[in-house]
């Protein structure tokens, strides 16, 4: 019995890191583990696959400067923002995100939402081998098709619809900014009904994408 229950422990654990191949082709559009619930509780959900190319190329600046913008760069973890967290929390600090754009696809695709150690733990492998084996640009696109900007809505071209009532590649760049600035909690942090603290955050994320040049270069060559 606990042999048995120790393979299929094994089994899931391994799962992730097979599946991350798979996902690396292009025609496979995954759903997340919150779309996947969404379904089991008779929920329903809206997405609406699109590839990268397809996305307003000021989303894609705002998402990455919003959430991440040492994505080029790192190899799925920014340890120098990791470390820093870290030290906080040694100093019994309140601590900051750290979480990058692999990890947040990975926890999307494989995990779960609440957080725990158990799921960090988890996270970091998965997301340093998901970013070796994707591409920057796959990456991206897996991010911005699952990602959940509301209720039952995922991935950018739903939201878009959703909150603008426009595709994603029609986005402005404060359209753009105010999808970003909401990732972090889109159930409280509207993009279609911002108030005064959310404009503000999308102004400075605003001003970083314009000035995004050499930080996404990976993506848009």
């Amino acid at each position: 019995m606990l042999r048995r229950a120790a393979l299929v422990l094994a089994g899931l654990l391994i799962l992730p890191y097979v599946l991350v191949f798979l996902y690396a082709l292009p025609f496979i559009h995954p759903a997340s583990t919150l779309m996947m619930a969404d379904l089991a509780t008779f929920k329903g959900y809206d997405r609406r696959w699109v590839s990268l190319d397809e996305m307003a190329p000021v989303l894609v600046q705002s998402v990455m400067m919003s959430e991440d913008g040492q994505f080029c760069f790192h190899g799925g973890v920014d340890w120098v923002q990791m470390r820093g967290v870290v030290e906080d929390a040694l100093d019994g600090e309140s601590t900051r995100g750290a979480s990058t754009i692999p990890m947040q696809t990975v926890k999307n695709l494989f995990l779960w939402n609440s957080r725990s150690f158990v799921r960090k733990v988890l996270e970091i492998p998965l997301a340093m081998w998901a970013d070796l084996v994707w591409s920057k640009r796959r990456m991206m696109e897996l991010y911005l098709n699952v990602a959940e900007w509301g209720p039952g809505i995922y991935g950018i071209e739903a939201a878009a619809h959703h909150h603008f009532r426009i595709p994603a590649e029609k986005l402005s760049r404060r359209q753009a900014a105010l999808l970003a600035v909401s990732l972090p909690n889109p159930i409280t942090r509207v993009a279609s009904k911002p108030g005064r603290g959310l404009q503000r955050l999308a102004s400075v994320v605003e001003r970083r994408a314009r000035g995004s040049g050499e930080y996404i270069r990976c993506l848009y060559d």
